[in-house]
């Protein structure tokens, strides 16, 4: 297993070991475009992209699918929370069929390709696509609380009745948690 080196967590975060049930990577020319959920141009409509701005994105997985249930997907998908220089990872949590990613946009790409980005490296590593292609953002107003934010997100879990308490679900993480 790889280690997966970021400023907030000291948790393992890989690949799948050898003979694992992730699913195999596949060349990038073989892989399959899924099929655009039909309201997925609605999602862009008004959408403006802000340097510097926090975002809270939520995004879902082709089909509502519960591909992060298996841990090695899910862990790849953490993994490159934390890769892209133009995305500030605050917290986040990896649902069994969706993410909700509360980030902080740099000063050079625009959101629209930094969420791109991320679906295309996750769709490489775990070797087929995996993500819906529209998404959900809210720029978070200057009032807001990002710690009470950040709270909501990673309480998801307990409120989904996956766990009876957020440490036993290992798929999250915040910088003030």
């Amino acid at each position: 297993m790889t280690t997966c080196n970021h400023p907030f967590s000291s948790r393992d975060v890989g690949v799948a070991p050898t003979g694992s049930t992730l699913v195999e990577a596949t060349p990038t020319s073989r892989l399959k475009k899924p099929k655009p959920d039909p309201h997925s141009q609605s999602l862009r409509k008004g959408r403006r992209s802000i340097p510097n701005q926090i975002y809270l994105i939520t995004t879902t997985t082709q089909d509502r699918v519960t591909v992060f249930s298996d841990f090695y997907a899910a862990r790849a998908l953490i993994c490159l929370l934390h890769t892209d220089p133009e995305a500030k990872t605050l917290a986040f949590v990896v649902m069994p069929d969706h993410l909700h990613w509360l980030m902080q946009l740099g000063q050079i790409r625009p959101l629209s390709q930094v969420v791109a980005s991320l679906k295309t490296l996750s769709a490489k590593k775990i070797g087929k696509p995996l993500l819906q292609e529209g998404y959900h953002d809210h720029a978070l107003r200057q009032e807001e609380d990002l710690r009470a934010v950040a709270r909501y997100i990673v309480a998801n879990p307990l409120r989904a009745g996956l766990v009876t308490r957020i440490g036993d679900y290992p798929h999250w993480d915040s910088i003030w948690l």
